[in-house]
């Protein structure tokens, strides 16, 4: 049967069952492309995993149409030399591939759609059972957001106490677990998770390690080689997926367990491990991680007041050189903890001052319930009322032709960014003018504005989702302070309320 550009190739093979074929059996594939007219040969190496019951997956995600011919390698004969072919088809519909880096700080699926980051936040949502799960599926295909943040291990922590029925080893929490040997029906159940996120166009941040645990079950103190063992299997089953990120820890600096050394060696194998090269991070709790470091794609970073007002996203864009994702920046919700109380303007609002300054934000929710179905934990259903604030959002962006720029973070313009073409999108935030003087930087060389360049403005009022446009089009005259404003001195009348925006798109002519 064809496979898709970019969707999942799987051929199952017989092999032993016998002993431990997790450790003791090795099988990798060469899958070759047959170049036609016009393309380049293509090859790609990539490791099989066992399943269990006899049975061994090879996963391929091929990225050319046409045919693919692969032959195995094991040290059992009975898996050597094992070949195949199939035929890969063009994508269609919404497929558009994996994310990757776009422009040094953006992103772009592999077919050059523009990719706007607009994530949340569920850890633990693949360990609450299949009705809950169901339940997340269902709210996630009527939500603006299109990455997902969660755990492989699961989680024991605040309002979430309860164990799961299955766990990425054999074993349980009384007898101990093995860790030479994977439950294969955990990660079935994770990857059905993961296809369904990939079907309603959402990228799965899969969280690898994670400090909340403190020895309720021992996956935060496994080891060097059970957590290199680890990896190797999650990437081998998950890695052919093409929503999958990876995120080498949440909260690093709170896993006692592990040293930098340690995880600039789990970075550099996971970078290594992976045929596909998917988008790889490390998410921090106190101490930011190096994010210049080579294995990293994109910084990940917890920092509220980095997008609380303006300056911080910035610095931290042009320090790491890389897309920065502000994964956490505390969470709308009324629980005790100060980073799971703030209010859905303010979210609101940190999403817009990252944006503005060429970053990405994402979402969590933590309103308390009487069972403990917090979304930012377990999912089920959104509570708050950041969702179609931040679905408004989305619409903007998506409206734009590619990522944002700021216009310099110093006194005169900390408020507005640039996309190609003479888009601009500003934002006022907490202050409440009742006009705005239209002014647009000119960055020579960079962000030009013609004499005489004629644009639309419209006033997006953040909170009420409303977009009001301004009668007749502003003409732009260049003046001194490498700044132009409109030709007869107009400014934008706005409804001095706070929370506004203005987008300023060109008109031909």
């Amino acid at each position: 049967m064809p496979v898709e550009q970019w969707d999942l190739y799987e051929a199952a093979l017989d092999g032993p069952a016998h002993g431990n074929p997790f450790r003791e059996v090795h099988l990798t594939a060469r899958f070759r492309h047959e170049a036609g007219a016009g393309q380049s040969a293509a090859a790609v190496e990539t490791t099989g995993c066992y399943d269990g019951e006899g049975r061994y997956l090879l996963r391929f995600m091929p990225h050319l149409p046409g045919t693919w011919r692969w032959e195995t390698r094991s040290n059992d004969p009975g898996l050597d030399a094992r070949r195949g072919s199939f035929t890969c088809e063009p994508a269609s519909g919404d497929n558009h591939g994996p994310v990757r880096v776009r422009d040094t700080h953006h992103f772009a699926y592999a077919d050059g759609t523009p990719y706007w980051q607009l994530g949340t936040t569920c850890y633990a949502w693949t360990h609450q059972g299949d009705a809950l799960a169901a339940q997340t599926l269902a709210t996630l295909a009527g939500a603006p957001f299109n990455k997902l943040r969660m755990c492989v291990f699961p989680k024991h922590y605040a309002y979430n106490r309860n164990d799961p029925e299955r766990y990425p080893f054999a074993g349980s929490r009384q007898a101990g677990f093995d860790l030479d040997r994977f439950d294969p029906a955990f990660f079935r159940d994770l990857e059905r998770r993961v296809a369904a996120l990939r079907d309603l166009g959402i990228e799965a941040d899969l969280i690898l390690f994670h400090p909340y645990d403190r020895g309720h079950w021992g996956f935060d103190a496994m080891g060097a080689e059970a957590d290199e063992h680890y990896l190797r299997y999650v990437v081998a089953r998950l890695a052919p997926y093409r929503n999958v990120w990876w995120s080498l820890a949440n909260e690093y600096d709170l896993l006692a367990a592990k040293s930098r050394a340690d995880w600039e060696r789990l970075g550099r194998l996971l970078r290594d491990l992976d045929p596909y090269g998917h988008l790889r991070s490390i998410h921090n709790c106190h101490a930011f991680y190096d994010h210049n470091r080579p294995w990293i794609t994109h910084a990940s970073v917890q920092s509220g007041r980095a997008v609380a007002g303006w300056g911080g996203a910035a610095v931290l864009r042009e320090a790491y050189g890389k897309p920065v994702v502000f994964d956490e920046v505390r969470y709308e919700g009324d629980i005790d903890q100060p980073w799971g109380r703030i209010t859905a303007r303010e979210l609101v609002h940190r999403f817009w001052q990252g944006t503005v300054a060429g970053t990405y934000v994402g979402h969590g929710e933590t309103y308390r319930h009487p069972e403990d179905l917090l979304w930012w934990s377990k999912g089920g259903v959104l509570r708050g009322e950041s969702p179609p604030r931040l679905a408004f959002l989305r619409e903007v962006l998506e409206a734009l032709p590619a990522g944002l720029e700021q216009i310099g973070h110093d006194d005169r313009t900390p408020d507005t960014a640039y996309a190609p073409g003479g888009h601009y999108l500003v934002y006022l935030g907490d202050r409440a003018p009742d006009s705005w003087p239209f002014r647009l930087p000119v960055n020579p060389g960079r962000h030009e504005v013609a004499e005489g360049a004629r644009f639309r403005v419209e006033v997006l009022d953040t909170w009420h989702m409303r977009i009001t446009e301004i009668p007749g089009p502003f003409t732009a005259t260049l003046r001194t302070g490498r700044l132009a404003v409109d030709r007869a001195g107009r400014a934008v009348p706005l409804p001095a309320e706070p929370w506004q925006a203005l987008r300023i798109t060109p008109l031909p002519g």
